[in-house]
């Protein structure tokens, strides 16, 4: 008899892969979506999906998942974002290993991320070990400008098999994405005390592909590969260099 557990999402717009998603955690006692008030289907594919739905205004990813987290009652939690879900092989340990109640904070996943035209393995993108099965009370989040981090509080292990992420629909959702990251990193650099500048933003920008493109061997990933490393470097220099914007121009 396994010990009981929760699947977690928190929703914003989530239609194109949501019942993927949910249906990968049927396995759940109890699944839990929280959403930031969307205005597609997400709701609709959740109530189909059985999955019980709070709707809250999003307060950025710490209050949201600590929101989240005080609504559940089972012993662990299996978390996925909305454009994830868990390979048959991940799934089936995941049921294995709570079967065994081991006393441990946690399980690391692996996370393999499809870019443009295939499933990335270089490019510091793959295996991406992510705190995503952990007991309540054994983990503590925390976020770094646009990105959440769940840090265990103990004993952890990984686990065989991949958490499948479609992270990008397009080219042009990735420029959306980045234009919102390179602000939120760039805010979250400012409060620091961080300098910006076009030096600063060339170096680190520059130091970013190359790390991405050559260190981390995304040459090996072909096209995927070139333009991950350029949008790499865009979204580094974009955020050094709005470090020392001031406000809108012509103001």
């Amino acid at each position: 008899m396994r010990e009981t557990v929760t699947g977690l999402i928190l929703t914003y717009n989530g239609e194109r892969l949501l019942e993927k998603c949910l249906k990968s955690l049927d396995f759940c006692d109890e699944i839990l979506v929280v959403d930031s008030n969307s205005s597609d289907t997400t709701r609709d594919i959740a109530e189909a999906c059985g999955a019980r739905i709070i709707v809250n205004p999003w307060p950025g990813p710490v209050a949201q998942f600590k929101l989240a987290l005080r609504e559940i009652t089972t012993t662990w939690v299996v978390s996925l974002d909305q454009d994830e879900y868990l390979t048959d092989e991940l799934r089936e340990n995941i049921i294995t290993k709570l079967s065994k109640k081991e006393h441990i904070a946690g399980y690391y996943t692996p996370r393999s991320s499809f870019y443009f035209n295939r499933f990335m393995k270089h490019s510091g993108w793959y295996p991406d070990y992510l705190f995503r099965v952990f007991r309540m009370g054994q983990m503590e989040v925390t976020a770094s400008g646009a990105h959440y981090h769940f840090n265990p509080r103990g004993e952890t292990a990984k686990l065989r098999g991949d958490i499948l992420h479609y992270p990008y629909e397009s080219f042009q959702q990735h420029m959306e994405k980045i234009n919102y990251y390179a602000e939120e990193g760039a805010i979250a650099l400012r409060e620091k005390g961080k300098r910006g500048g076009m030096t600063k933003a060339l170096s680190h920008a520059t130091m970013r592909f190359i790390k991405l493109y050559i260190l981390k061997l995304g040459f090996l990933d072909g096209t995927a590969g070139f333009c991950n490393a350029l949008a790499g470097y865009y979204y580094t220099f974009q955020k050094y260099i709005r470090i020392e914007e001031k406000g809108k121009w012509g103001n």
